[in-house]
């Protein structure tokens, strides 16, 4: 069918899905024909034959052309033959690369509607996640807390932050809150149920060397106080209490990799604790 004989030219983007996938491939290859007008209007979620029946008369007498993304069988075969009975162009916009993968992977494809929008979803739920990571990383807004699925609270070098990324990865909305002797915590901390919240705690030794290394990372003396035992211990004890006031399961992080301690805290949410 050549487009230029009509006023208007019509493309309907028919799917069992949401159709962005065949809307999108109809205008990039519109693109290629500069100045020509072309109309896309979609028709979603389709389910049935007696619509897509009336898809096909309504295409026919609009003079358009039918692009599909349809992955269920029956409604595939029903609208390649009701569009050639109509004399309708129609395009298949999947089968050709689902033929492809399959006898490539040597697998049959699952044959459901919206798994690319469920991917689609899935990857803006990380990107949220990992964007709500980092604006409520270290205590720096304490709203945060009312909103997050996990509060991690503990001492400095207790793995919070790299924790809270590695959750945020899994889709975990995650703040943490730094316990330091002068600072109050924030009320927030003890409005939200005690289940969302994770102390981490570790041996004084062994933060001991981290703070250590730390400082000497950025050029400080590492007999500071920040790295110092009695600070340490002073710090380990005002954090146990705040634990204890918050009423959460506490992990201890010593000699721990942060993806073990990222998994513990999957499993204690997956049984209802934090």
């Amino acid at each position: 069918m050549n487009l230029n004989n009509f006023k208007e030219s019509i493309v309907y983007v028919v799917s069992d899905s949401v159709g962005e996938t065949a809307e999108f491939v109809v205008k990039a290859a519109s693109s290629q024909f500069a100045g020509q007008a072309l109309h896309v209007r979609k028709f979603p979620y389709i389910e049935d034959e007696g619509t897509l029946n009336e898809i096909v008369r309504a295409a026919k007498e609009a003079d358009a052309i039918i692009a599909y993304t349809l992955v269920i069988p029956s409604l595939k075969a029903h609208i390649q033959q009701r569009a050639a009975q109509e004399k309708v162009t129609a395009v298949d916009i999947m089968s050709p690369m689902v033929n492809a993968l399959e006898n490539y992977l040597q697998v049959k494809p699952s044959n459901q509607p919206g798994l690319v929008r469920q991917l689609d979803e899935d990857y803006f739920r990380k990107v949220e996640a990992i964007e709500f990571a980092v604006k409520y990383d270290d205590g720096r807004d304490p709203r945060g807390l009312l909103r997050a699925d996990v509060i991690l609270i503990g001492v400095s070098r207790t793995s919070k932050t790299p924790l809270s990324m590695y959750l945020a990865n899994k889709r975990y909305k995650v703040a943490n809150v730094p316990l330091v002797p002068e600072v109050e915590p924030p009320e927030e901390l003890f409005l939200v149920p005690s289940r969302k919240c994770v102390g981490l705690t570790i041996s004084p030794d062994q933060l001991n060397k981290i703070r250590a290394e730390r400082l000497k990372s950025l050029g400080l003396a590492s007999e500071a106080n920040y790295a110092s035992l009695e600070r340490i211990l002073m710090e380990l004890e005002y954090s146990e209490k705040i634990i204890k006031r918050v009423g959460c399961p506490v992990i201890n992080v010593s000699n721990k990799a942060v993806e073990e301690t990222a998994n513990t805290i999957i499993e204690m949410i997956k049984r209802g604790g934090a």
